[in-house]
């Protein structure tokens, strides 16, 4: 374990199996569409869903198309401004497209929130989130989610994409850091 971390969440054969989990009901949700023409298309919120979303495509076993954006809200900080700024725009065309939102965290949901609503205004055929992490957090945004891969405490959460700082991205596991790093 890192020495900056102060408990370890879920180990990365946790994560596997759950990620596997999705990828099996994804494939399961969208193979009638995918037999269909229809095109399913995965979309990370870089950087933090990146390495969920990687792993989370080879685990869906449908046609599909990957695209990122990047949004901010943080910045260096801990906790969100509650002003969203789209730092990189989607490639793809998404109109008539299923997208599956992949996120790492659902904290406050402002910033899927406001992802959502950009999105509708493309005419997807369909909009769902996955996120790997919801929070327990006092205040959070009305967002459905398709799928959740773990519930977690409302703790400063790093590891398998999640960062503080630009640090801690490349850990296998999720834990928790300690507060004196960030304070």
């Amino acid at each position: 374990m890192h020495k900056d971390i102060k408990e370890i969440l879920f180990a990365d054969t946790e994560i596997q199996a759950r990620v596997a989990e999705i990828g099996a009901a994804l494939t399961d949700e969208y193979s009638e569409a995918a037999a269909r023409g229809e095109e399913v298309i995965l979309l990370s919120v870089l950087r933090g869903a990146a390495i969920f979303m990687a792993d989370l495509a080879r685990a869906t076993e449908i046609p599909l198309e990957m695209d990122y954006m990047a949004l901010s809200s943080y910045g260096r900080g801990t906790t969100s401004s509650g002003e969203v700024k789209i730092v990189k725009d989607l490639t793809s065309d998404i109109q008539g497209k299923h997208v599956v939102v992949v996120e790492d965290i659902l904290d406050s949901g402002l910033t899927l929130q406001f992802l959502i609503n950009y999105l509708q205004q493309r005419d997807p055929a369909s909009i769902e989130v996955i996120t790997l992490l919801r929070k327990r957090a006092k205040a959070q945004a009305d967002i459905k989610c398709a799928h959740i891969g773990f519930e977690c405490p409302d703790e400063f959460i790093v590891g398998y994409g999640l960062d503080y700082a630009e640090r801690y991205r490349n850990l296998p596991y999720i834990g928790i850091l300690k507060p004196e790093v960030y304070e």
